[in-house]
């Protein structure tokens, strides 16, 4: 270590020159970084749930369904319709739309002279202009299932264009273009927008509001905890500057590398903003608190001691993003892993290289007054105020400490079982956001914007396949959250009704076949059916936000599946709820997994590089501590296990174990000094104590910032991560030096009873 600091102040330049080149490299890449919202992309590609989902948008037309929403007091009115008809044709010319159904341009089922007479519910080209003529296409919309609650709200107020996306389109693309397309128009009626591509448009620009407003404050909170703490410009400028060069370097190298930031990953610039200061907080405290008159021989000093605990927490940090990699299985959980990781090990990599070497170049660090005064950590207003009495306690009452902690973990375990999960996009939104109201809105009128599909493979034309789709969308429609259903079977009920022979199934294939030649070539036929008739869909809506509703939804639909399900008529289910099931489940795996990799991982690293698997044991037991805590406080307060939140706990893990690892090797080296437990601790507390104090007020202030984030699992995982920072600094002051006292008083008695002995022996001789 000595030799390694003193080439890297020997190479202070050519260092400093690599490292700000490297960043004008990477930060020129950040103008092309792009944003993905779409969580069914965090599925791995060969998942069941998402071949299937997939396949159902590259054989009917797309399944990603988006809605426009036109409110006017009355729907049934010559200028509304045009104006639906303005809209209708807007969307259907847009790159990347599959099919559009609305009110001008839905198929109509109707008896005339010859028989039966399929076209549209309104002639485009002929708008109802009469009272008479609305009040009759009024009549027809309400007494039909298939436009009621579907197309036109019950109380004639709302009507929706629905559209779905080519599978291979941008979906975030179209949804703004069909925006800003739309809202040029202009229109007196109210126009609003819904769907899966709308909330991920909106959830994207929610993101980049939040990335262009909370990083810039995050910096600035972390800059003044940094100046009132330390005081100086270098306390500042270099954990600012390692912050700022690692999270440059690392979203550079994601865009060079094709990945996009998702829900996820957004959060990774204010994670290294935290990170990277840290350790060049702990670097700027040493070399502070080396009295050491020459300056050189002081930064070889500071760095040769803190440069293995730095390292030390840096590869533990690491490996517990990188626990993600190997225990979660949703990509973008993965993706946030590797590159959370990569930029952590950057931070380290600047914090013992460039930032010594620039402290060598430009002597940013303590001026010769401050040395020669020699003040003490312990004379200082937090040493005077907050470190000297916390050691005192510590040393003095360690039972009390112990017991409060299990009070508190105790607590907590009951509250760990109320944990619930949420996977829903609707709910990213905070409950007064547009968008979340509108999704209030197509749940009470339209039975919500969550598509759902039932494939049926088998012969579209048996009448038992048929029957069978009728039956299944019976029972779908019995479940509260499931409001209305479409398939090529209600078509030839329809069709079979206007014949004058009921509202049914046929039972001959031949009839059947003939009612199929008259739907050949109709728009919606390539929706509902492929074209060799050997499969076919039920599309209908979901209603419901819950993640608990969706997965009740699907065990409901998957029990009728199971009993129903046949060779010659196989049924499965595919759909938004099911992908939130998916989600969902992997989620919960995901924590578990992760989690217990990241634990293994840092206790064993730990142990390795100090040659000790009982220290590496003693510094798990904080963090492993504070993460039970942590999970109590979301079950007690409500807040529920999602996407950024189930980050949360292998991110304590990582981050929080560097404030033990301190602790340890700072107590380690002066117990083998001074042979004196409370001494040992009482010099861990005020020095190594300083550093984390300084970090846990920085880390925590940052992520607070979160909290005013516009998605809601950002806000809950900024309050988390916050909280466990907290817990993970005050488990390190309080239960880690408890544990430290507890495990060498053996040793220390060993130590006095061979002090004493030596004693005796010199007394003796003379």
């Amino acid at each position: 270590m000595n030799k390694l600091a003193e080439g890297i102040v020997k190479a202070r330049w050519l260092i400093i020159i690599i490292v700000l080149g490297l960043t004008g490299f990477f930060g020129y890449q950040l103008k092309d970084i792009k944003l993905d919202a779409d969580v069914v992309n965090s599925l791995p590609d060969d998942d069941p749930t998402a071949v299937l989902y997939t396949n159902i948008g590259n054989k009917y037309g797309g399944n990603t369904m988006g809605m426009v929403i036109v409110q006017a007091d009355n729907i049934f009115d010559t200028k509304v319709l045009e104006h639906i008809k303005q809209v209708t044709d807007t969307v259907k010319y847009i790159d990347g739309i599959s099919t559009v159904t609305s009110l001008t341009d839905v198929i109509d089922i109707k008896g005339s002279d010859w028989g039966i007479e399929i076209g549209k519910l309104v002639d485009e080209y002929d708008l109802p202009t009469t009272q008479t003529q609305l009040d009759s296409l009024k009549h027809r919309v309400m007494s039909k299932e298939m436009y009621k609650g579907n197309i036109v709200s019950e109380d004639g107020t709302s009507t929706l264009v629905l559209f779905t996306l080519l599978d291979d389109a941008d979906k975030q693309a179209v949804a703004k273009e069909i925006k800003e397309k739309i809202t040029k128009l202009n229109l007196p009626e109210k126009i609003s927008f819904g769907g899966i591509p709308m909330m991920m448009d909106d959830v994207s620009n929610l993101m980049m509001v939040d990335m262009r407003n909370l990083i810039p404050i995050t910096f600035i909170i972390i800059m003044l905890v940094l100046l009132i703490s330390f005081r100086s410009a270098r306390g500042v400028v270099l954990p600012l500057l390692t912050a700022s060069i690692s999270t440059v370097w690392v979203l550079g190298i994601m865009q060079l590398s094709g990945y996009m930031l998702n829900l996820v990953s957004i959060n990774m610039p204010v994670i290294l903003l935290a990170v990277g200061s840290a350790y060049t907080i702990h670097v700027i405290n040493r070399v502070n608190e080396c009295k050491e008159k020459d300056r050189r021989k002081a930064l070889i000093i500071s760095l040769t001691y803190i440069i293995i605990p730095i390292l030390l927490s840096g590869i533990t940090t690491a490996f517990g993003f990188i626990s993600f990699v190997f225990g979660a299985y949703l990509t973008m959980i993965r993706d946030f892993g590797m590159f959370t990781s990569l930029g952590v090990l950057i931070a380290l990599l600047i914090s013992v290289v460039f930032v010594p070497a620039f402290v060598s170049a430009f002597s940013m660090f303590k001026s010769q007054k401050a040395l020669k005064k020699g003040i003490k950590s312990e004379d200082t207003i937090m040493g005077k105020m907050l470190l000297t009495p916390f050691s005192n306690l510590i040393v003095k009452h360690p039972k009390y400490i112990t017991v409060i902690w299990i009070a508190v973990m105790a607590i907590s375990i009951w509250g760990m079982f109320n944990i619930k999960t949420s996977v829903n996009m609707v709910e990213y939104f905070q409950k007064d956001n547009p968008t979340r109201v509108i999704e209030e809105i197509m749940q009470k009128k339209f039975g919500g914007s969550i598509p759902v599909f039932v494939v049926f493979k088998g012969d579209m034309q048996s009448p038992d396949v048929l029957k069978k789709m009728i039956e299944t969308e019976n029972y779908m429609k019995k479940y509260p959250d499931v409001t209305s259903t479409q398939s090529v079977a209600d078509l030839i009920e329809e069709m079979n009704d206007v014949m004058g022979e009921g509202k049914k199934i046929p039972d001959e294939k031949a009839k059947i076949e003939q009612l199929w030649f008259l739907l050949d070539g109709q728009d919606i036929m390539s929706q509902l059916v492929t074209d060799d008739l050997d499969e076919g869909i039920i599309q209908s809506k979901f209603a419901s936000a819950h993640s608990d509703d969706a997965k009740e939804f699907v065990i409901y639909m998957n029990e009728y599946i199971k009993d129903n399900s046949t060779d010659d008529c196989q049924i499965l289910l595919t759909g938004m709820p099911s992908v939130y099931v998916k989600l969902n489940d992997s989620l919960i795996n995901s924590q578990f997994s992760s989690l217990a990799i990241a634990i293994v991982l840092v206790v064993l690293i730990v142990a390795l590089i100090l040659r000790s698997f009982p220290k590496g044991i003693y510094a798990a037991i904080p963090i492993v501590a504070t993460i039970i805590i942590l999970f109590g406080f979301m079950g007690i307060t409500g807040i529920a296990l999602d996407i950024a939140t189930v980050l949360v706990a292998s991110i304590a893990l990582g981050m929080g174990i560097d404030y033990s690892i301190h602790i340890i090797t700072h107590f380690s080296k002066k117990f083998d000094e001074v042979k004196n437990i409370e001494e040992a601790i009482k010099d861990s507390i005020m020095i190594s104590g300083k550093a984390i104090i300084i970090n846990v007020i920085s880390v925590a202030a940052g992520f607070l910032v979160l909290t005013f984030s516009h998605i809601v699992p950002i806000q809950n995982f900024g309050l988390l991560v916050s909280l466990s920072m907290i817990g993970a600094g005050v488990g390190a002051l309080t239960l880690l030096p408890v544990i430290l006292i507890l495990a060498n008083r053996a040793k220390e008695q060993v130590y006095k009873n061979l002090d004493n002995g030596l004693k005796y022996i010199k007394n003796k001789k003379i």
